[in-house]
């Protein structure tokens, strides 16, 4: 069965906007007067260009104020599915100063009876767990302060109302607000990106705003609007593959750093000329079937022409950052394209880590290495600043986050500096041409970039310029990854970054139309309990994202040995190997094989429809069953994945499949013991001889 997501209310209501461009559902305070939408009172259409390609239509508008201040919108509809996203942009091309911009926000009120918002937190000790919210309290308000996007709070929202529903998603990676406030009609959205801007804008100088989306559907069912959005997502903005339009497809990757025999604090620290071989060449032999080598962090020579070095103070990888130059001792001449060049022949890319947000020791860079002291946004610089906090208001609950006893420290690059970032691309992209890395990989850790940011603005910008630097910075930010994925796809490599920030600190609309998360949280290379509680979630609203395999009680701490229940547990598009090979404790990779075979087997279905079948569980509760489904519709075939965790006292599970067609018969298979049935109605029951165990349950239409 093919399903068929277009909504002709919501198309209707796109061709509105631009046949009145006062609907559009925009408003800004410009010069303390408060404006909404583009109607003909405040602004001349001077332009419309656009572009159509298959069921996406683009709008490009042109506005002009009376004052001269232009506007353009970047207004999209996708008629397969009936969303709609815009972007404004605000371009002074006069030669005074612009009147103040206050306040640009997205705002849009959404009519319908008995309204509930429902939604993920963010990844940092939330672990993207859900809530849902009725409206009891007038308010619900979410105000994301660190700079990371997804860090605390997630800006992907599902609006029930009356018998349909909208998503709301603001694609922006630094600040951001989201406001819903119960009306008469219905529930009033205001989302807004760079909290509290406040600014005029210089002659030639031009900003943006968030991507906004809203995304109507029409069937007021949870699991419906669910795989409506992962459908969309999937389509139009996850990356793709290749500058020919392929599709990424599910991949796996292994990781070398624990395998040197050399100490290794994190990261990659201690890989090198030397370690890399004896690993690839156990890979090779033993068939592991990787798509992918990561290297991570630890790699470059320090600024001052030293080594990053595992567990020595100041000379970690974290404080080691800004030069990207491989470290001439641990890859001497053309030893790292060796290596990279040995992955090709056999059939396995390689992905680099970089952080280029952040810049350590800026006099030895400024000395060696051509850097100027302007483009860092220095903390040292600011003695006594503090943390910001993040906020959450519902009702009576009141969340604020605040870590006021410590002082900020570290040092911004600041890639909203057009010369800045040249200097920063140039740097990344020559060492990936050179060495034919396929894949960039980016992390972002330390101070919080908003703090800095702001204080940048009241230091350096001055009065009514509040928000200029993380404005341009994450625009910067944009444009360079932009850069990178044109000078890796150049030479065969891909159209698609690796983003990391911390885990899964920056995975909002925007940066996941250049990237996927390899790792969708630096939490998940811990507990089953985690990963099991992170998939319930988060694989509703971002598809295609990866865990680790690793079992652990801490990110840092000894790994157990694989085996089915973990690889399982661990089946995403993504599968990232967590394995020793040439110090490897026994030698036995059998249940490495058997793992990687099986998620070969299904994973074409982890991009297809997702359906939660049990309760959701918090991290820490592995004393319950886990189950869902992933099916293809078209097709009509899919698999059960469920999990009695280690502590569930219970034998049995009974789960509906709800998605089933109501007299439809269905043939499940049963992967372990081949035990094939005929399932009549909607009602599964499920037995587990043991805790910690699971099962893979094929399931086909008759």
């Amino acid at each position: 069965m093919v399903k068929k997501y277009q909504n002709e209310k919501s198309d209707l209501k796109f061709k509105q906007m631009l046949k009145n461009p006062a609907l559009i559902p925009f408003s800004f305070t410009y010069n303390g007067k408060i404006i909404k939408g583009f109607g003909e009172n405040n602004f001349s259409l001077i332009q419309n260009t656009v572009e159509t390609v298959n069921q996406k239509e683009t709008h490009n508008l042109t506005f002009k104020m009376q004052d001269g201040l232009k506007v353009l919108i970047k207004l999209t509809h996708y008629y397969s599915h009936g969303v709609t996203e815009f972007t404004v942009f605000f371009e002074n091309d006069a030669d005074n100063n612009s009147g103040i911009i206050e306040n640009p926000q997205f705002e849009c009120e959404f009519c319908g009876e008995n309204p509930l918002l429902k939604g993920i937190l963010g990844d940092h000790h939330r672990y993207y767990q859900p809530y849902c919210h009725d409206f009891t309290e007038k308010v619900i308000e979410f105000k994301h302060t660190t700079g990371k996007p997804t860090e605390i709070y997630f800006p992907y929202f599902n609006l029930e109302y009356g018998n349909s529903g909208t998503m709301l998603s603001i694609g922006w990676g630094g600040t951001w607000s989201a406001n819903f406030e119960k009306t008469e009609n219905g529930v009033l959205f205001k989302g807004n990106s760079v909290n509290n801007f406040k600014a005029y804008l210089k002659p030639g100088e031009k900003i943006r705003t968030a991507l906004y989306l809203m995304a109507d559907y029409t069937v007021r069912d949870e699991d419906y609007a669910t795989n409506y959005w992962r459908d969309w997502f999937l389509k139009y903005n996850t990356p793709k593959a290749d500058l020919e339009g392929n599709d990424i497809k599910p991949f796996t990757t292994v990781y070398f750093a624990d395998d040197t025999g050399k100490v290794n604090s994190d990261g990659s620290i201690s890989e090198g000329y030397d370690t890399w071989k004896p690993s690839y060449d156990v890979v090779i032999k033993e068939n592991i079937d990787a798509d992918y080598r990561w290297v991570d962090a630890g790699w470059y020579v320090r600024p001052d022409g030293d080594s990053a070095k595992p567990f020595v103070d100041g000379y970690e990888w974290w404080n080691s950052l800004g030069t990207w130059e491989l470290d001439p001792a641990k890859w001497p001449q053309d030893s790292f394209k060796e290596s990279v060049e040995y992955g090709h022949k056999h059939g396995i890319k390689t992905f680099l880590w970089f952080e280029p947000e952040r810049t350590n020791d800026v006099p030895n860079m400024i000395k060696n290495h051509g850097y100027k002291k302007e483009w860092a946004i220095d903390a040292s610089d600011m003695p006594g600043l503090k943390h910001l906090g993040n906020h959450f208001y519902y009702g009576a609950d009141h969340y604020y986050d605040v870590v006021t006893d410590k002082e900020l420290s570290g040092t911004l690059n600041n890639l909203g500096i057009e010369e800045c970032r040249k200097y920063t691309t140039d740097r990344i992209c020559k060492l990936l041409k050179h060495n034919k890395i396929d894949m960039y990989r980016e992390d972002r850790n330390g101070t919080e970039p908003a703090t800095l940011w702001h204080h940048r603005d009241i230091n350096v910008e001055g009065e009514n310029r509040y928000g200029i630097t993380e404005s341009k910075a994450v625009d910067g930010h944009y444009k360079m990854w932009d850069d990178i994925i044109q000078c890796t796809a150049s030479y065969g490599g891909d159209a698609f970054i690796d983003n990391c920030s911390s885990g899964g600190c920056r995975l909002d609309l925007e940066t996941l139309r250049r990237s996927v998360p390899v790792m969708r949280s630096d939490f998940d290379r811990t507990t089953l309990g985690v990963r099991l509680s992170i998939s319930s979630t988060f694989n509703k609203w971002i598809p295609f994202h990866g865990s680790s395999t690793r079992e652990s009680e801490g990110e840092h701490t000894p790994a157990k040995p694989l085996d089915r229940y973990i690889f399982r547990a661990s089946y995403l598009p993504i599968l990232n190997i967590a394995s020793k090979y040439a110090h490897h404790p026994d030698g036995n990779f059998e249940p490495l094989h058997q793992g990687v075979s099986e998620w070969r087997k299904i994973n074409k279905y982890l991009l297809k429809d997702f359906y939660v079948l049990t309760d959701w569980h918090h991290r820490f509760n592995e004393k319950e069953f886990t189950a869902f489904s992933y099916f293809d519709s078209e097709e009509e075939k899919g698999i059960i994945l469920a999990f009695r965790q280690s502590e569930c006292q219970n034998e049995e599970l009974t789960i509906n499949l709800s998605f089933l067609e109501d007299d439809a018969k269905y043939v499940l298979t049963d992967e372990d013991t081949k035990e094939t049935y005929t399932l009549n109605g909607k009602e599964l029951s499920l037995y587990f001889d043991n805790p910690r165990s699971s099962k893979l349950i094929w399931i086909e239409k008759q």
